[in-house]
């Protein structure tokens, strides 16, 4: 997918589209990752709204923990593990994003 050292850099429009392209693929893994929390709250806590399902898996997703603690052993058991998936998730989309803008420079300090 990238150039290797001894190939010209890409241009700055190919290096926006591949920075767009990077970007997209991180907001699917986000977006398949609160689908995911979505139906885990709903299967495992009953009479959760699909909002609040949607609201709680964001929260978990961005760190800060949910608004509604699960009742069920089932809940949170599913929270659990739910919560260390989407801090490897959270950590991947980073990585995602930045890879190619580390891929550039890398791939700068070797040019001739």
């Amino acid at each position: 997918m990238y150039e290797s050292k001894n190939e010209e850099v890409i241009s700055a429009e190919q290096f926006r589209s591949r920075l767009l392209l990077h970007a997209l693929g991180a907001l699917l893994l986000l977006l398949g990752s609160i689908l995911i929390g979505v139906a885990g709250h709903l299967h495992f806590e009953e009479g959760v709204k699909w909002y609040d399902a949607a609201f709680n898996a964001t929260l978990l997703l961005s760190g800060m923990g949910p608004v509604a603690l699960p009742e069920t052993q089932g809940g949170k058991l599913f929270f659990a593990v739910y919560g260390l998936y989407v801090g490897l998730v959270f950590v991947a989309s980073i990585g995602l994003i930045l890879a190619p803008v580390a891929h550039r420079l890398l791939h700068r300090f070797h040019c001739d």
